[in-house]
């Protein structure tokens, strides 16, 4: 057997070491390598899941701020409140307050686990006016992000408004500005009870709630002024209906005018949210109730009648003043509290607390008040005053209205009933005409025509020869009465005719059978009243003339008719 050299088994060796030690050597570094990768790894992976899970946090929070933002239209305490609660919470805070701009400060409108002393003093003092170098004056300057490290080391640090924040434990501040068209119109500030900076991530989650918040606040300043529009639109509305309808009133009631107050005091309680309403005329010296909505009746009772009212009420300040007059709550008024009897049955009667009186001007004098009472305490608004202005001076319109159209009418009848006196006196005058020296149809044609513009019933004409009464002539005289006064008669000096031969004037019986010759049963008033119907009667001496009513206009007749009949000799008398 060969041998191996020495040298050849020393290299067959180092061949071996050389082969086996680098293999260890390398996996060892392999097995570092290996479990520093998957060491870097997990830790890669921890903090992808925790930025995942601070990410999804910071939607949850924004899509929790947007739901509420939508399901709360108009209103902005509720969102903000969740603003605050989500980024106090997120952003590892221990305060959260908003603040909004207010002319040269802020005011807070919310506050989250703030410290009630902080609150009180905040809410004691509502305009906040901070330093310059404080959070909220360093932004209300640069309307930038302001981060204070450190509150303590402010210059400002005994100023109120930092006192209070120092007082109350702050130390690290941030506050984030709502802006508007790069105005500033608020400010979130998250606060921290130890020196620790916000993070960069929780600074941009400040900054879009900051941005909701804007939006949230410019929708519901819209939708305010949308719900304001349409609520004025609305009132304007159903004012404009209650004009017209009281003017549909007033022009389907001409020259009446009961209905044109009581719609109007029935629209102006409505729409100006009273109990009761009254409308008040000017009478002499004082006041009359022309119409009452809703008066309980012992109220109505006691307001009947001509009114003096105290000074102290709203009607008479408004009839002095001309101007519209109102109180608040007749309890708390000075008057009330010393007695005065106007106030004191006014709230016993009427139970009234507020009170708005409307002066009705006619070329700048009051002629007349309109009133409305609540049962509740309240001043009225101004719409609601100029709603009964305009009500008053609709009032002041329809009463016009009522008396030209009064004035025409009247005119207008003076002018027919002018006419028809003036018809039948050219009628007698053409029976005059037509029959010289004849009385008979001359008599007749005035008969006919005084009891017909008269509106009488029957009509007779004696002829008085100083001692006895003879017929002349009838119209339409029931037969039986007629025949009765055929025969030459002496009147009793009691009766109509009697009375009117001896002093020769017109005698007017508005009711014969309340005459006392009618309840004494004096013959000659009995045989008129009960055989010929006879109430009203009317007698003149050498006039023809009747009364239904009207004096003026039967003696304008008389006198035209009459100036016929006294051109024939002899006296007579005409009983209609």
């Amino acid at each position: 057997m060969r041998r191996r050299s020495r040298a050849g088994g020393e290299r067959a060796k180092s061949q071996r070491r050389k082969t086996t030690l680098p293999e260890r050597r390398n996996a060892s570094k392999a097995v570092r390598r290996r479990s520093s990768s998957v060491a870097g790894k997990e830790a890669k992976v921890a903090l992808f899941k925790r930025e995942r899970d601070e990410a999804l946090e910071r939607e949850k929070a924004s899509a929790e701020v947007l739901r509420i933002i939508s399901t709360s239209p108009g209103e902005l305490k509720p969102i903000f409140q969740a603003m605050l609660e989500n980024a106090v919470r997120i952003c590892e805070a221990v305060f959260g307050n908003l603040y909004l701009r207010d002319a040269d400060g802020f005011h807070m409108v919310a506050a989250h686990h703030d410290s009630p002393a902080y609150v009180a003093a905040r809410m004691s003092d509502p305009l906040l006016r901070p330093p310059p170098d404080a959070p909220l004056g360093r932004l209300a300057i640069t309307k930038e992000v302001v981060q204070i490290a450190d509150i303590r080391t402010l210059p400002s640090r005994d100023h109120p408004c930092v006192a209070a924040g120092v007082k109350a434990g702050y130390r690290t501040v941030l506050a984030i500005p709502l802006l508007k068209d790069d105005e500033l119109i608020g400010a979130f500030t998250l606060i921290r009870h130890k020196v620790q900076a916000f993070t960069e991530k929780q600074i941009a989650l400040l900054q879009n709630f900051a941005a909701q918040a804007v939006i949230a606040i410019e929708n519901t300043r819209l939708l305010n002024e949308l719900r304001q529009r349409t609520t004025d639109l609305t009132e304007s509305l159903e004012q404009q209906t209650a004009t017209s309808k009281v003017l549909e009133v007033i022009s389907s009631s001409p020259g009446d005018l009961k209905p044109v107050f009581e719609a109007i005091l029935a629209n102006a309680v409505r729409l100006c949210g009273a109990k009761f309403g009254n409308l008040y005329l000017r009478e002499g010296d004082g006041l009359r109730a022309a119409a009452m909505h809703n008066a309980p009746p012992a109220y109505a009772e006691q307001r009947a009648g001509i009114l003096h009212f105290s000074p102290n009420t709203t009607t008479y300040r408004a009839t002095q003043t001309k101007q519209p007059a109102q109180i608040a709550d007749m309890t708390k008024s000075r008057a009330y509290l010393e007695g005065d009897p106007w106030f004191i049955s006014a709230v016993s009667l009427g139970g009234h607390r507020g009170a708005l009186s409307v002066p009705m001007l006619h070329e700048d004098e009051p002629i007349g008040v309109v009133t409305i009472l609540r049962q509740e305490a309240g001043a009225f608004a101004d719409k609601q005053i100029e709603l009964l202005t305009n009500f008053a001076a609709q009032a002041v319109i329809a009463i016009e209205n009522a008396r030209l159209l009064n004035e025409l009418q009247q005119r207008t009848t003076d002018l027919t009933e002018s006419l028809e006196q003036q018809t039948a006196t050219s009628e007698v005058l053409g029976v005059i005409s037509r029959s010289p020296g004849e009385l008979e149809p001359v008599f007749q044609a005035m008969l006919e025509n005084a009891v017909r513009i008269c509106e009488a019933k029957f009509g007779h004409i004696y002829r008085w020869n100083g001692a006895v009464l003879s017929l002349a002539a009838t119209h339409n005289t029931p037969p039986a009465y007629e025949a009765l006064r055929r025969a030459q008669h002496r009147p009793s000096s009691r009766s109509a005719v009697g009375r009117v031969v001896t002093p020769k004037t017109i005698v007017h019986v508005v009711d014969m059978t309340v005459e006392e010759a009618y309840k004494e049963r004096d013959p000659g008033i009995v045989e008129a009243v009960e055989l010929a119907g006879m109430r009203t009667s009317q007698r003149v001496v050498r006039t023809a003339d009747c009364d239904i009513g009207s004096p003026q206009r039967n003696q304008s007749v008389a006198g035209r008719i009459g100036a016929c009949l006294s051109d024939y000799p002899g006296e007579g008398s005409t009983h209609l």
